[in-house]
């Protein structure tokens, strides 16, 4: 059974980091996905596809892996450098600007 275990990024409508702090282990898929011929739906035998496990640590789910006898393959997230600006949002309205905010 071959599993991957990685860190989740963010989604394209969150602009936090949140539910970006814990590591999956999911499983690969065993089988193809299959179309059925009457309604067109995708179906799989497979129900190891469906498991998805949240960690608190990379290690935990290594040591989940191997104490399962799953051999599993670690994807290593890619940092991002943090945005923060001076101000912040509020020097957008500050007092001392050098020149007049207008729309």
């Amino acid at each position: 059974m071959l599993a991957r275990i990685y860190q989740p990024a963010k989604t394209a409508m969150q602009s936090g980091m949140a539910k970006t702090h814990h590591w999956v282990l999911e499983f690969a898929p065993a089988s193809a996905r299959e179309v059925d011929p009457l309604m067109g739906w995708t179906s799989s035998s497979d129900t190891q596809a469906q498991v998805r496990l949240r960690f608190d640590s990379k290690q935990a789910a290594l040591d989940y892996a191997r104490e399962h006898g799953i051999e599993a393959i670690v994807t290593e997230p890619k940092t991002r450098k943090p945005v923060i600006r001076k101000g912040g949002y509020g020097e957008n309205f500050a007092t001392n600007r050098r020149t007049v905010w207008t729309h």
